[in-house]
């Protein structure tokens, strides 16, 4: 069973409760809040200054059952001009709207700017109520319908079956019920539980004895008692105390419920219309905002770049500044892309519907659809903005990702910030990213926390990057093993942390895209060069230390007849990496078949003395000086062979 349905029994078949909400939207006085009351027997009227204007100034909420089962959670939106910014937090999350329309004065004004709205928020699924039928005769009726038909031409209502009632009697309520469930019958989709929870607060209060409670409708995912959510955009963390649904105590509530939650660890002064209660690290608060932007065929004004609007998406109303990104201007049946400039920060996710009305004189000039909840502040008039934004408008959320991580291109960027930045859920974040690795357009690191994602396009460019650094390298020094892993990563790739660069280098070197020496990089075809200058000077190390014996020459006094001292340098660092020789001491060398004799003589010295030796018992086992003694225990220590106890002097057996 499916979460958030429960099992109803019809007819000796057991089928799943669907939780549907509708909305009302129309004029003052035609008769909304009397309409509802009809069908579930309750007032939504509850506030006192409600009561006594006897107009829905913030949103009501109550609920009733179909004839078949279905629950109905039936939202009260306001219709005074007043208050449409409550109107448009009423449209978050619903399934059918009910335009109510009084028979005896038609469609007006403030009802034309609700079907604006509720056309650019998305609402599919309508039914026209015809309210106050026992005020006009059969001919009005006819002609007012009539009118109503040509009115909705062209809009999201134009199909709306149209139902007659008058909610005062109870006169057609039956058959608006009948409806009700015919058109929800086989059209509700089913809501997304498998993402993060989201629910936009559209109010607030105290309880003496609770505390605060917020009420809203969970758009996506799941909530469930005694778990803690975080409080965007303020931050804070609290937790769940008790959830209702319909009134009634739940554990858990899902998504397309209306639902009242009790929290603890905020209060009610630092909660606002607009806030959003989902998962800690899920969400990150923005300041602007890409957006595809629909002008309303309707609106008398053209929209011109940097104008100052009144945002209302979710819960939330902000002004915002909308920079055009395409057009110079919008008129009236037009679109274009457009980042709007916040002035308050809000937490949204691509996909979410937006309504726009300017700031003054405030009226409805259009909306559309959120592409990026967190952009980067863009240029006018920029193919390759337009571009990325065409491609966020039409792609998936595995294409949406893709363009964050080429974003993150000099750093990577970890699947939790992927996750944060789409406001996706982990599981659907990590979905996405193992279909676009499947599709070789992005790579991945995995850590002991984290999982880092880069684009293939950016990792190539580093391959590239590699390669090249690396051939100029050698070709600069012939004579060395490679260019330090450390210097690499400082000079080139400084913004990616230095493990995840590890880990890629190791990537690359068990596909051969290149060779490892100790803490060297080298090109996978690379080998030092034994020219005829590497032979010459290997020649006179290697004569030189044979002669010098235990006695090891300075390296700094050896004449190397007129080959520079770089050069010198590079090739025998090269002898010790490739194991010829060793290095005892700052200036001093020798050959490894040296150390290997002297490991011998003093592991066989130990044996006979219990364990023990000294320096100047090397010294006299091997006829040199103490000067040179030294750095010979030295090195047996660095092999542990053997250890010092203490005195400066003397060495005990490592084991």
């Amino acid at each position: 069973m499916k979460p958030g349905t429960e099992h109803k029994v019809q007819k000796g078949t057991i089928r799943r409760m669907k939780h549907i909400i509708i909305g009302t939207a129309g004029h003052i006085d035609h008769g909304k809040t009397t309409l509802i009351k009809a069908l579930t027997g309750r007032n939504t009227d509850r506030w006192e200054e409600e009561q006594r204007r006897g107009i829905t100034i913030d949103l009501g909420f109550t609920y009733f059952d179909l004839p078949n089962g279905d629950r109905v959670g039936i939202i009260d939106v306001p219709g005074h001009e007043k208050f449409i910014n409550n109107m448009v937090a009423g449209v978050v999350g619903m399934d059918l709207v009910m335009l109510v329309v009084a028979a005896d004065e038609g469609i007006m004004p403030q009802t034309r700017e609700h079907m604006d709205i509720l056309g650019l928020l998305g609402i599919e699924k309508s039914i026209l109520v015809l309210n106050k039928c026992d005020l006009v005769d059969e001919e009005w009726l006819e002609l007012v319908e009539e009118e109503i038909r040509e009115e909705l031409e062209g809009t999201f209502l134009e199909n709306a079956p149209v139902v007659k009632i008058s909610a005062a009697t109870g006169e057609g309520i039956p058959e608006l019920v009948e409806t009700i469930q015919e058109v929800m019958k086989d059209t509700v989709e089913e809501k997304d539980t498998a993402t993060i929870p989201r629910l936009p607060i559209d109010r607030a209060f105290s309880i003496s004895g609770f505390g605060t409670i917020i009420t809203g409708t969970l758009l996506t995912g799941t909530i469930a008692k005694d778990t803690s959510l975080m409080m965007y955009p303020i931050g804070k963390e609290c937790k769940i105390r008790s959830i209702q649904v319909h009134g009634q105590d739940v554990d858990r509530c899902f998504a397309g419920q209306r639902v009242a939650i009790n929290l603890s660890n905020v209060k009610k002064s630092e909660l606002k219309r607009g806030c959003v209660l989902a998962p800690p690290n899920s969400m990150k608060n923005t300041m602007m905002l890409d957006v595809k932007m629909d002008i309303l065929k309707s609106s008398m004004r053209i929209l011109t770049n940097h104008s100052r609007l009144h945002l209302f998406t979710g819960t939330s109303e902000i002004l915002c500044r909308a920079i055009l990104l395409d057009k110079e201007e919008l008129g009236p049946g037009e679109s274009g892309y457009v980042q709007l400039r916040l002035e308050e920060e809000i937490a949204v996710r691509r996909g979410d519907k937006f309504v726009v009305r300017f700031y003054s004189p405030m009226e409805t000039i259009g909306g559309g659809v959120i592409l990026e909840p967190n952009p980067v502040k863009k240029k006018r008039f920029q193919p390759e903005v337009i571009e990325e934004l065409k491609q966020k408008e039409s792609g998936s959320s595995a294409d949406v990702i893709a363009l964050h991580v080429k974003q993150h291109g000099e750093t990577m960027v970890t699947t939790q910030e992927l996750a944060k930045l789409t406001a996706l859920s982990m599981e659907e974040v990590t979905r996405d990213i193992k279909e676009l690795e499947a599709n070789d357009i992005v790579c991945t690191f995995e850590m002991k926390k984290e999982t880092y994602v880069w684009h293939r396009a950016d990792e190539k460019k580093a391959r590239e990057t590699l390669k090249r650094v690396l051939m100029e390298y050698h070709g600069q020094h012939p004579y060395r093993y490679g260019m330090k892993k450390a210097e690499v990563h400082m000079t080139y790739f400084k913004k990616i942390k230095i493990n995840v660069f590890d880990l890629y280098i190791e990537t690359l070197v068990q596909e051969g895209a290149l060779k490892r020496h100790q803490e060297f990089l080298q090109a996978p075809e690379f080998e030092i060069r034994k020219d005829a200058v590497y032979q010459k000077a290997a020649g006179i190390i290697e004569k030189t230390f044979t002669a010098a014996g235990y006695d090891f020459a300075k390296f700094s006094e050896i004449d190397f007849a007129g080959i520079k001292k770089e050069t010198v340098d590079d090739i025998i660092m090269g002898m010790v990496g490739e194991g010829s020789i060793v290095k005892l001491a700052d200036d001093m060398y020798t050959l490894v078949s040296y150390m290997e004799q002297a490991k011998e003589r003093i592991l066989e010295r130990l044996k006979e003395n219990g364990g023990v030796i000294t320096i100047a018992e090397v010294r006299d086992m091997f006829e040199t000086s103490r000067k040179s003694a030294k750095p010979i225990l030295e090195y047996m220590d660095s092999i542990k062979v053997t250890k010092k106890t203490g005195a400066e002097s003397e060495r005990v057996a490592y084991l």
